[in-house]
């Protein structure tokens, strides 16, 4: 099987939260690595390839600084990578990322597209959704298990309240990972040392910009919201009191 993992680069978890002068996403002096889901579905990728042979190919999109995330997985197994490289692939919605993907691999013939479910920071869990429309191909998201089929594949989906669904799927398809669905692995030594000799071609902007258009989705303002404490002491009976309480916890929390 051929199989396309898409990576994202996002500011680390633990990096302290900087604003850019226009309050409109964070500062670029921050540390980045990652996206959890997308190492998780690059993990199933390369243990997919292990099970049943195939190669594995890494794309991302993002500055120069992003191509880490693609030495990363290099390292790790992957076969090749592919990068689109520029800073104005940062803030573009899901839309325009996936429309831009489509682009770049139309002419490769792979058999799965994984992604993440979601980045860790936009959130958005609509990138691999999106790819598969462009594509025509069928999708199922939050994937948990995938076991290869003589017609195709079946995938265990995570469902609410601890239900699980089960899903027969024809190839080409694109699933979307959820994180947790296998131990990660650590690149080692040697991984390190092949990844650099492994193809990664590079994408200009400019190549893909005929299918991009304005961002359907935009962040407008992003603030840290500041802290504040007030304390009302509410008097009377208990009753009295736990009146007091719910009236206030209806008509001005909100929470009933």
């Amino acid at each position: 099987m051929k199989i396309l993992v898409c990576m994202k680069q996002v500011p680390q978890k633990d990096a302290p939260l900087k604003l850019n002068e226009s309050g409109t996403w964070i500062r670029e002096d921050v540390s980045y690595e990652v996206n959890e889901p997308d190492a998780y579905a690059l993990e199933e990728a390369l243990r997919q390839k292990e099970k049943h042979g195939g190669e594995v190919v890494v794309i991302t999109a993002g500055p120069a600084r992003a191509q880490t995330v693609l030495r990363e997985a290099l390292a790790k197994g992957a076969d090749s990578a592919i990068h689109l490289e520029d800073n104005g692939f940062v803030g573009m919605d899901a839309a325009n990322i996936a429309r831009a993907f489509v682009t770049v691999i139309k002419e490769d013939k792979f058999d799965l597209i994984f992604t993440g479910l979601q980045s860790d920071d936009y959130g958005y869990a609509q990138t691999g959704v999106i790819m598969a429309e462009l594509l025509g191909w069928p999708h199922a998201t939050i994937i948990m298990e995938i076991q290869k089929t003589d017609g195709g594949i079946k995938v265990k989906r995570e469902l609410e309240s601890g239900f699980f669904q089960h899903v027969a799927m024809p190839v080409p398809a694109v699933l979307t990972i959820q994180s947790g669905i296998n131990k990660l692995r650590y690149a080692t030594l040697l991984g390190i040392k092949q990844a650099k000799n492994k193809p990664l071609r590079k994408v200009a902007l400019d190549e893909v910009k005929s299918v991009l258009g304005e961002n359907m989705q935009k962040i407008e303002k992003l603030y840290v919201p500041q802290k504040s404490k007030k304390t009302e002491m509410l008097e009377g009976s208990a009753a009295e009191v736990a009146k007091k309480l719910v009236e206030k916890l209806r008509n001005e929390v909100r929470v009933l």
